[in-house]
């Protein structure tokens, strides 16, 4: 049987800049449904995370949208840190990230310029592939649970919808990010 070649190998991602993953956030459930104004449903268990596993097209282990066929080309989602804080500069709070639910924070780089784009994030444990796809636009329990204006405040830095090519580890702490095109820092 021939060996699977590792498709970190495969693509080509010469440019690389220093960033730090801040949080990683895993959540079994949904803990936004139904209306903003009920507000949202309580953890069942600690949602923050030091360190994550990643398995190619399927997502974070133990994440809500881990292999959901709803979610394919999102079941992770990247946010900026410097776009969230632009966020409650602009709006005269103090924003806690882990309330936007996205599942990876970094900080030191503009991560909507990830959108359409390969890229590959490594915290130590080796590269993971990922590519980006959509915007992970804000919902209007924005507004509610992050604090009121932000669901119109955090278009355009709301994240972005990705999907692992490759399994792995992040942890939260320095990391490297190797795009195929120069993105600018945050």
């Amino acid at each position: 049987m021939a060996p699977v070649p590792d498709p970190v190998a495969l693509v080509t991602l010469p440019y690389a800049r220093d960033v730090e993953v801040t949080m990683l956030l895993v959540s079994r459930r949904h803990r936004y449904e139904g209306r903003p104004a009920d507000g949202a449903s309580p953890a069942e268990e600690e949602e923050l995370r030091d360190r994550v596993e990643l398995r190619a097209g399927l997502g974070i282990v133990g994440d809500r949208y881990f292999a959901a066929r709803a979610h394919v080309h999102a079941s992770v989602t990247l946010i900026g840190v410097g776009g969230l804080e632009a966020v409650g500069r602009e709006l005269g709070v103090s924003i806690d990230p882990a309330a936007t639910r996205r599942n990876v924070f970094l900080r030191g780089v503009d991560v909507e310029a990830l959108r359409g784009e390969p890229f590959s994030l490594d915290s130590g444990d080796g590269p993971v592939l990922f590519r980006g796809y959509r915007p992970a636009n804000p919902c209007a329990w924005m507004d509610t649970e992050v604090a009121p204006g932000a669901f119109r405040a955090m278009r355009g830095r709301g994240g972005v919808r990705c999907d692992p090519e490759s399994d792995g580890v992040l942890t939260t702490g320095p990391a490297v990010l190797r795009t195929a095109h120069p993105v600018p820092a945050s």
